[in-house]
């Protein structure tokens, strides 16, 4: 039989050659107060970085035309980037699937951010980012969080969703947000309260099976209250006071972090 008999012969039934395309997209700022950011994307390598204020947002996109449809819709103050899957049914497999994502967001507006994304590598600096609102989900994912600078403005709420992941969060003192809520599923987290921290902040995390690290600079104080059933503790210089552990500069310290952890399965670790 001809080659291409036999290759026909041994695909999977089904199967389909990949399309891969590539899409750049941008925007110029218009005099916006402030913007509504809502950017999806599920499978591949994805980077977020701050961009050139004067420029809304920059996207380069490499995608299989095959499986996924780009997104690139703004409307009155409403931006939302990313793909989408064509059909019901997505097969991946190998790294040959995978695309990639690099996004640049203005430093220079206003940001109420909502990021959402599925098996990826996620590389994300907001580090200097004017934001009012952040909400993050992860799937099953590989990602880094940064905030490389402090900032802007006043963060009213901060939410990380994490599902089957590793996840690390860094240089969060430079976040500007006095409430940040974790809620996380089977992994590893690692949050880093690096930076410049200006103000008190509330933390609550939620756990279900895996390691959560703590990194608290010096300097800093902080307390912790432990909800869990099978979790250990590894917090040395900490006193106890019934489920809550006080750092031993807890009293003088000029900024504070209160942590508020309730786990099920696994450890609990401050550095």
């Amino acid at each position: 039989p001809s080659l291409a008999l036999l290759l026909a012969l041994s695909l999977p039934s089904g199967a389909r050659a990949q399309e891969w395309e590539t899409l750049s997209a941008s925007r110029k700022l218009s005099g916006e107060d402030a913007v509504d950011v809502r950017i999806k994307y599920g499978v591949g390598r994805f980077q977020v970085r701050p961009g050139d204020p004067g420029t809304l947002y920059r996207m380069d996109l490499r995608y299989d035309s095959e499986r996924f449809e780009p997104v690139v819709e703004y409307s009155r103050g409403r931006l939302e980037l990313g793909v989408e899957t064509r059909g019901r049914n997505l097969r991946l497999k190998g790294d040959n699937d995978h695309g990639e994502m690099t996004l640049e967001l203005s430093p220079g507006v206003p940001m109420d951010l909502v990021l959402e994304f599925g098996a990826v590598r996620a590389s994300l600096d907001l580090g200097g980012m004017h934001l009012t609102d952040l909400e993050l989900s992860t799937g099953a994912s590989e990602s880094s969080l940064d905030f490389s600078r402090p900032t802007r403005g006043r963060v009213r709420t901060a939410e990380f969703n994490v599902g089957a992941a590793d996840f690390e969060a860094l240089n969060l003192g430079n976040l500007r947000a006095d409430r940040l809520a974790v809620e996380a599923g089977v992994g590893e987290v690692t949050l880093d309260f690096g930076g410049e921290l200006a103000q008190d902040m509330q933390v609550s995390v939620s756990m279900g099976l895996g390691a959560l690290e703590l990194r608290v600079p010096e300097g800093v104080g902080m307390s912790l209250e432990k909800d869990s059933f099978l979790t250990s503790l590894d917090a040395t210089g900490f006193t106890q006071d019934g489920n809550t552990y006080f750092s031993g500069n807890w009293d003088t310290a000029e900024r504070r972090l209160t942590v508020d952890v309730d786990a099920a399965f696994g450890s609990i670790r401050i550095v």
